[in-house]
């Protein structure tokens, strides 16, 4: 069974998903590839823990906190290539940014291997079903620049701006 539950933000409203305990989504309004991957039968359930936790951290981030990922159990739904990505975005800390290469270094070395497109970790970064508490948004382009967001470039800018990222300043992007 799949819960699901809504949550207001400065963003919108955002649709959280809960799987066997686990957070399994959290999509912005209007976002490409908005409950993608998600099959099986769904119910609303605003008294789910899961979702309930989320909502939490989701205030506690919009209150200009920096809760933890690892505060939560995340299952988000992927191929194994995906996850590995997803996972690497997980570390990206509060007020960083990495590029679309920087990632795909990291995977050649976690997968030992020679050579990883940085367009193959943009497809997988795109995908990011867990959007926000997975930041994706801190994924930029190798100079520096706010390349493509499934939730729109404006909800990026809103979100780095938030994390008190200097969007002016390219040396430090």
């Amino acid at each position: 069974m799949i819960y699901i539950s809504y949550y207001s933000s400065p963003l919108g409203e955002l649709l959280l998903a809960s799987e066997d305990d686990k957070l399994i989504g959290l999509w912005m309004e209007g976002q490409k590839y908005y409950f993608s991957n998600i099959t099986g039968e769904i119910r609303r359930n605003d008294d789910d823990i899961v979702l309930i936790k989320t909502k939490k951290w989701l205030d506690r981030y919009f209150n200009g906190e920096n809760p933890d990922v690892d505060e939560l159990e995340l299952n988000p739904k992927g191929s194994k290539f995906r996850k590995m990505v997803w996972e690497v975005l997980c570390d990206i800390p509060y007020g960083s940014v990495i590029t679309y290469r920087d990632i795909a270094m990291i995977i050649e070395k976690r997968m030992g291997i020679g050579k990883m497109s940085a367009q193959a970790v943009g497809g997988a970064v795109g995908h990011n079903p867990i959007s926000i508490i997975i930041p994706c948004h801190r994924v930029v382009g190798k100079d520096g620049s706010l390349t493509g967001y499934a939730g729109g470039i404006d909800r990026k800018v809103y979100l780095l701006n938030h994390e008190g990222i200097n969007l002016e300043d390219k040396r430090k992007i």
